[in-house]
């Protein structure tokens, strides 16, 4: 897994506590073998080893089963309305840019009816980490074909075979410009452990896409134990053509870094301005003059 952990970015004075110290004492309610244990037990040593302070970390959800995570980490948590979750994150973050601002989601939330706010919150470069647990249904609302359900499928609420294509997350992020896009598995959680890490600690918006199997509506397990490996070694992270590549092979579910790139983030550009027109000097009177003419 070709992959660059950055240096800390954030100001907090770091904190020792193991995983088990940032849970909050409500045990998960996901059906047994559901693939957000294995995320929540790897955000979990993830967030324990980046030693960030409960206080200091907020984390918002959607609808759906993994959107009760907030629930279950002892840190700011807001469990949002349907799709929904980055406007309200975009928000926090805004209003206090010190925090460590994590959004998670599933499938159905991120990429149907949230769709529209993901591209802005690219083009802004929020600095959110976006963690999408990607089961290929919709399992809380008991097993409906979702945006990336493959074409055909055939499950109670479509006996007959969904007839919409699937979208592929990982081409929609590189290619409206996403400055930090990964895909994990819930079945790998040390590696999954890493990409959170690399995701949180990215300075603008970082989509990781966790393939994360519904037991229940959807078990997907040895179909994606079969078909994923780890992203070639001589991958170039920094290469946009080489991540739509292997975001678009669809033979193959390429697990690491897909793509990296450096660009200042929205809150920094909206203090940098705000800094300047608040100056004595500055003339905004003149300049709204300007324009008002």
């Amino acid at each position: 897994m070709v992959m660059t952990l950055e240096p800390p970015k954030f100001s907090y004075e770091p904190v020792n506590l193991t995983p088990n110290e940032y849970k909050s004492g409500v045990p998960p309610i996901w059906c047994p073998g559901c693939g957000d244990y294995g995320v929540l037990a790897s955000f979990l040593k993830a967030i324990s080893e980046l030693h960030i302070p409960r206080e200091q970390l907020a984390i918002v959800s959607g609808i759906g089963c993994s959107s009760r995570f907030p629930a279950f980490v002892e840190a700011y948590g807001f469990h949002g309305t349907h799709g929904r979750a980055l406007p309200i994150a975009a928000g926090i973050k805004m209003a206090r840019p010190d925090l460590v601002v994590v959004t998670v989601g599933g499938d159905g939330d991120a990429f149907s009816i949230g769709m529209g706010h993901i591209p802005h919150a690219i083009r802004r470069n929020m600095d959110l980490t976006y963690i999408v647990m990607d089961n290929e249904i919709y399992g809380l609302t008991k097993g409906q074909p979702s945006p990336t359900s493959p074409l055909g499928l055939e499950k109670k609420a479509s006996p007959f075979g969904t007839v919409e294509r699937p979208i592929n997350p990982l081409q929609l992020a590189i290619a409206c410009g996403a400055t930090w896009v990964a895909r994990g598995f819930s079945s790998k959680p040390k590696d999954l452990g890493e990409l959170i890490k690399a995701a949180i600690q990215h300075k603008g918006f970082s989509l990781l896409q966790v393939m994360s199997p519904c037991v229940t509506f959807y078990d997907t397990y040895d179909h994606w134990k079969s078909i994923t490996q780890p992203l070639p070694a001589d991958h170039n992270p920094h290469d946009r053509l080489s991540a739509l590549k292997y975001a678009m092979d669809d033979k193959t579910l390429y697990l690491g870094l897909f793509y990296q790139e450096e660009g200042e983030t929205y809150d920094a550009s909206y203090s940098a301005m705000r800094a300047r027109v608040t100056k004595p000097d500055y003339g905004v009177r003149e300049i709204i003059g300007k324009y008002m003419r």
